[in-house]
C-alpha cells in the first residue's frame, strides 16, 4: 500500500498539472463496454439538471463542484490504466427527456444512473458529492460512505485511510455503511462509495473545495485509495 501511494504521489508531483484539468473529447461509456470482462470504475458526478445539490453561502453549487473533481479523478484513474465510465459530463442530468417535473427529472435520473452502473458485470462505482451542515458551520473534512455489498466497506476504508492522511489530519473520520434511502447505492448491484469530499456549509473549505489544487489533492487520494484496494486482491 505504500508503495502505491508514493507511485500516486509521484505522478500527482510529475503529471497532475497537465494530466488533470479538462476531460479529453471521448465517449467514456463506449469505450468501456469494449471490454466487458475487464473491471470497470463507473465514476458518478452527484447531482445534475435542475438538482444542484447543496449551494454554498457564496452560490457555490454543488452539482458543478462534483463534475470537476469528477472529471480530474476520470483523467488519473485512465492514465492508471483503469477502464472508467462517468454517469455524466456535463451539468445535466441523466433524466429521460419526457419528464415533466422537477421531482419525475429526479426520479429518471436516479434510475438512468442505476441502469447505467448494473449494466457492467465488474463494476465498482464512485459517487462524489459535497456535504453541508448550515447550522454547524464549523464542521469539515472528507468522509466515504458505502453500500451494502461485499467488499465496499474495505474500499471505503482504503479510501477513508488516504482522505484522512491528506486532508483530515487531526481530524481523522471514519467511514460508515450509508442509509438505504439513497436510492443509487442502494440499487447498485456492484461494490460502492460516496465521496463527501467536504462541506459547503463552512466557508474556508468551501472555498477550497473550488480550487485546482484541492481539487488535485482530493484525486490523488480518492486514487490511491482505490488502487491500494485494488492491489490487496479484494474484489
Amino acid at each position: 500500500m505504500k508503495i502505491l501511494t508514493l507511485i500516486a504521489a509521484l505522478l500527482a508531483a510529475l503529471l497532475l498539472p497537465c494530466l488533470i484539468g479538462e476531460v479529453p473529447d471521448g465517449d467514456w461509456a463506449v469505450s468501456a463496454h469494449k471490454a466487458e470482462n475487464t473491471p470497470v470504475i463507473v465514476l458518478d458526478a452527484g447531482h445534475g439538471g435542475t438538482d444542484g445539490g447543496a449551494v454554498s453561502e457564496d452560490g457555490l453549487i454543488e452539482r458543478e463542484i462534483n463534475l470537476e473533481i469528477t472529471q480530474r479523478l476520470a483523467v488519473m484513474m485512465t492514465f492508471c490504466a483503469q477502464r472508467v465510465v462517468l454517469t455524466r459530463t456535463d451539468s445535466n442530468s441523466l433524466a429521460s427527456p419526457d419528464t415533466a417535473t422537477i421531482k419525475e427529472e429526479k426520479r429518471s435520473d436516479l434510475a438512468n444512473r442505476v441502469t447505467l452502473v448494473n449494466s457492467f458485470s465488474n463494476a465498482t462505482l464512485i459517487s462524489i458529492h459535497q456535504n453541508s451542515l448550515p447550522g454547524h458551520p464549523k464542521v469539515s473534512g472528507a468522509q466515504v460512505f458505502f453500500n451494502n455489498t461485499a467488499s465496499a466497506r474495505h474500499l471505503a476504508e482504503s479510501v477513508q485511510r488516504q482522505l484522512n492522511g491528506y486532508h483530515n489530519a487531526g481530524n481523522e473520520k471514519l467511514s460508515k455503511q450509508i442509509d438505504s434511502s439513497v436510492y443509487l447505492m442502494r440499487e447498485a448491484i456492484c461494490p460502492a462509495i460516496l465521496v463527501e469530499c467536504g462541506f459547503l456549509s463552512n466557508p474556508t473549505e468551501a472555498r477550497a473545495l473550488c480550487t485546482e489544487q484541492y481539487q488535485k489533492q482530493l484525486v490523488l487520494a480518492i486514487a490511491a485509495g482505490y488502487l491500494s484496494y485494488t492491489n490487496e486482491g479484494i474484489t
